[in-house]
């Protein structure tokens, strides 16, 4: 369980300056959705330490990481490329998530197992990427993400290559995880619908700006601000 507070973080790139004000409830999934080109996947980056801010801070639990690398930090980012190996096969690839070298022990390779089952991938570990469907190979990632046992999962739109009944499904796939390892959830979506399937909260996010934040059936039923009503096409 981990709380993920995002405070006064700035950043410029290109000629837009941006400003994030974020909190995210420990086990919470919570909804980032916005234009494209707003910042969504810039604040994610923010939160795992790709990009660095120019002021502000991010606290997980309280500490302040913001000076942290990727690595050290309590978290996991999903992307939509998989970022699996094709030369490895998806235990391996999964494998990677706990030891970069690959050295795992009798302990390590039952935790690989283990997540493949609990995504829908057992027995099929010795198989290489391309010997997956898209889906498959999104599920093998998300196995990878399980194994590192980090608090924080951010999602920067993984499922958006996936059609309307597999992203559903690999969305349910987010929600069910989440409550069975109590895992704070960040997702990055373009599909509003997204946000009404797993998440809790919703962040509406425009022009490098949190514009408004709150529970998402409130805000996709009734959009409080102009901003987020011409978003959803009832401007």
């Amino acid at each position: 369980m981990a709380t993920l507070d995002v405070q006064a973080v700035t950043f410029r790139y290109e000629d837009m300056a941006m400003r994030f004000d974020l909190r995210a409830a420990s086990g919470q999934a919570l909804a980032v959705i916005g234009p494209s080109g707003a910042g969504k996947s810039t604040l994610l980056h923010l939160i795992a330490g790709f990009e660095t801010p120019a002021s502000g801070r991010v606290l997980i639990d309280g500490v302040d990481v913001t000076a942290l690398p990727p690595a050290r930090r309590p978290l996991t980012m999903l992307f939509q490329d998989h970022n699996l190996f094709a030369h490895l096969d998806i235990a391996a690839n999964v494998g990677l998530g706990i030891n970069p070298g690959l050295r795992l022990g009798p302990a390590e390779r039952a935790r690989v197992a283990e997540a493949l089952a609990e995504v829908g991938l057992e027995g099929l570990g010795r198989r290489l990427p391309g010997q997956l469907s898209g889906g498959e190979r999104q599920r093998a990632a998300l196995a990878r993400a399980l194994v590192r046992r980090r608090p924080i999962l951010l999602l920067d739109e993984p499922f958006a290559a996936l059609g309307p009944a597999l992203r559903r499904e690999m969305l349910d796939l987010v929600d069910r995880l989440r409550r069975a390892a109590v895992l704070t959830v960040v997702m990055v979506s373009h599909q509003p619908e997204d946000a009404r399937r797993i998440a809790q909260r919703t962040a509406f996010v425009a022009d490098g700006r949190v514009l408004i934040e709150g529970p998402t059936a409130d805000l996709l039923d009734d959009p409080p601000i102009p901003e987020l009503a011409a978003y959803l096409g009832r401007g």
